[in-house]
């Protein structure tokens, strides 16, 4: 890489990435404060490139939440409910397989399943819900229960979270999906997310998984109280456990989406903090092979920007999302197929389908 760069301070940290070299927490709060925005764009699209290609990643899948009652009260959730208040639910057998049934085509490869922490259901509610689902379409992933979910269901069903995982797995469970992580600082848990999983038992659930020989997803969902150089320590803790396990397969950073879908531009995260987030990522997590660019929650446009900022993946049709949808999220509840083609191509980059576990299915 050969541009001037504006700001000199920057030159160790450029030296360090073409050398191969691990970055410290400083040298991400350096990256988080430089205004030389786009050395640290051009870095992280060679390191990505470096790892990836031209290939941008995509997925067709379906999400379901199967109830959205909850105990937790985590200080940015719309989603959730209290049980018997006005819009609770939990899906019965039939109504989970007609939900489904109702969305499905025949290229869907994976149903992300997360919902709320539900004590009026038994641990097997859960159980079930997988097995039902690979009972009627044994084709298809189950990417299912967040690490904060696993914390949960061993609390309430007496088990420790080991035992909840081999059980989990029986049923067909394929891979975690990265939620709960939130910010893992204990400053940040306890004032956001009290009720919920601590720093080190998100990072235990994973931890077993990968022992068990699960892959699994990691997310950081920033943009509230946090600091910066919490959202840095949030991604050295995730890449101290894949220097451990290497079971990691993607980093997804999540921007925070306000209460209401009416809210206005300061209540938002900034076009620039999203960009500038996505390549920081890229930069920090060396172990990680890709970084996804969430486009339900910063837009499909702002998407096609960060496969230049070190993105190498942009999620998936989707179907039907609720989670950001039930607080500000702006954008649709799913696109098409050839809609992210459409997206990856107008960056430039290659689009490649993929499955849960980043199989290559197909090349356009």
């Amino acid at each position: 890489m050969s541009s001037v760069l504006l700001d000199q301070n920057l030159e160790g940290i450029k030296q360090k990435v073409m050398n191969g070299e691990r970055l410290t927490i400083e040298d991400g709060l350096k990256l988080y404060e430089t205004t030389d925005y786009l050395t640290v764009a051009q870095l992280a699209n060679q390191v990505n490139e470096n790892k990836n290609g031209k290939n941008v990643y995509f997925i067709q899948n379906m999400y379901i939440n199967p109830t959205n009652v909850c105990e937790a009260s985590c200080g940015f959730c719309g989603f959730k409910r209290k049980p018997g208040e006005e819009g609770a639910y939990t899906m019965n057998e039939e109504e989970l397989l007609k939900y489904v049934e109702e969305r499905w085509n025949d290229n869907i490869r994976e149903f992300h399943i997360v919902g709320g922490h539900n004590t009026d259901v038994p641990f097997d509610y859960y159980l079930d819900t997988i097995r039902t689902l690979k009972k009627h379409y044994p084709q298809c992933t189950v990417k299912a229960y967040t690490g904060a979910e696993i914390e949960f269901f061993a609390r309430h069903a007496g088990l420790t979270m080991r035992e909840v995982m081999e059980e989990l797995i029986k049923a067909g469970l394929d891979t975690l999906p990265g939620g709960g992580a939130e910010i893992l600082t204990e400053r940040y848990r306890a004032k956001m997310s009290p009720d919920k999983a601590s720093t080190y038992e998100w990072l235990e659930a994973h931890e077993i998984a990968h022992d068990l020989g699960l892959k699994t997803h990691a997310t950081m969902l920033y943009g509230s109280i946090e600091s910066k150089e919490e959202r840095l320590i949030h991604m050295d803790r995730l890449r101290q456990l894949q220097d451990k396990t290497n079971g990691f397969m993607v980093f997804i950073p999540l921007a925070m989406q306000p209460r209401s879908v009416n809210a206005g531009l300061k209540r938002r995260t900034s076009a620039y903090d999203d960009l500038r987030t996505i390549a920081i990522s890229r930069l920090m997590l060396d172990n990680f092979d890709h970084i996804k660019a969430y486009w339900i929650n910063i837009g499909p446009q702002l998407t096609q920007m960060a496969l230049s900022f070190g993105s190498s993946d942009i999620h998936g049709t989707l179907i039907e999302e609720r989670i950001s949808h039930s607080v500000g999220a702006l954008t649709s509840q799913g696109l098409t197929r050839e809609e992210l083609i459409h997206l990856i191509k107008g960056a430039d980059k290659k689009p490649v389908e993929r499955d849960t576990f980043y199989n290559v299915i197909k090349e356009y």
